[in-house]
């Protein structure tokens, strides 16, 4: 099992670490606000532990920043080096928060892009969990089959480790290429998000046909 450090408070990161311990991996939860970290790691179990953002170790080997974009590359900045020979899962969408019709990345970049920039060389970003919607992962499947969950990372080390750690939680990982990738990966959620607002729990899955 791997230990998995969250960054975040917010619901993805309580489904996360939820699904995190019930597939028996210790997690840390890290948030800004120390209390509101400890409530969140008490409710997840003695698997569990609290901490606050660049204030101590990271202990998981993979580091999700369950977090808005917008403070994402400065909380990886905040933490530098101590993030070196750590997989950093960038569960993020940038979507543009007053129409939400546009991504508010460079065209020829993503969120994983911008936020691999701010880390240190010797971590590894990758993307993943932002096409589901929390209510979806939290169910954990779509009558009867398991979510996917779509990956793109440019290290394969990396990419083998957030496949494992989505197929503990019941999910399938599937590879969609390198780190430009997440570019369009990101584009998908702003589309998902459309769906959603006509249908709740929207989600998209693949069928292989042999």
């Amino acid at each position: 099992m791997s230990s998995i450090s969250i960054i975040g408070l917010g619901t993805m990161a309580r489904i996360l670490g939820t699904r995190a311990v019930a597939a028996g991996h210790s997690v840390q939860v890290i948030g800004r606000d120390g209390t509101k970290a400890a409530a969140l790691a008490g409710g997840l179990g003695s698997h569990a532990t609290a901490g606050t953002i660049a204030s101590g170790a990271l202990t998981g080997d993979i580091v999700i920043l369950a977090v808005p974009y917008t403070s994402a590359s400065s909380i990886v900045g905040q933490y530098g080096d101590a993030l070196t020979g750590k997989v950093i899962v960038d569960i993020t969408n940038p979507f543009d928060l007053t129409t939400f019709t546009a991504l508010v990345t460079p065209e020829d970049s993503s969120a994983a892009q911008e936020i691999a920039k701010a880390a240190p060389a010797g971590a590894h970003v990758v993307k993943a969990f932002n096409t589901l919607f929390g209510g979806v992962l939290a169910s954990g499947e779509v009558e009867g089959r398991p979510l996917d969950v779509f990956i793109a990372g440019d290290d394969a080390n990396a990419k083998a480790s957030v496949s494992s750690f989505v197929e503990s939680l019941g999910l399938r990982p599937l590879d969609t290429g390198n780190l430009k990738t997440a570019h369009w990966l990101e584009g998908a959620g702003l589309l998902l998000l459309g769906q959603a607002q006509r249908q709740k729990n929207f989600s998209l899955s693949i069928k292989f046909l042999g």
